[in-house]
């Protein structure tokens, strides 16, 4: 075990790879963060009804897969894709 600390501390006392690990556990802190704002437009209400009538099936393992981001309809949950479809529409 104290391999593994030295090998932490010897992580930090490197400034590029420190600056990497920041920068990498900042992305990650970014992507839990949206992955809890609601898309716009999206009743909360009718989506918990719809979520009640199909556990347990295919769209469930789907869910489970994407880390929950099916069963909240997040921001980052839809992609990129609806900026590409604006990109063509502009």
């Amino acid at each position: 075990m104290e391999k593994f600390f030295a090998a932490v501390q010897n992580m930090f006392k490197i400034p590029e790879l420190r600056k990497r690990i920041f920068f990498t556990l900042g992305l990650l802190a970014v992507y839990r963060l949206g992955a809890h704002v609601s898309a716009p437009g999206i009743n909360k209400a009718q989506l918990e009804q719809v979520w009640s009538e199909v556990a347990g099936t295919l769209l469930g393992v789907l869910d489970l897969f994407s880390g929950g981001n099916f069963r909240t309809i997040s921001v980052f949950a839809l992609g990129v894709t609806p900026y590409i479809t604006a990109s063509i529409i502009m």
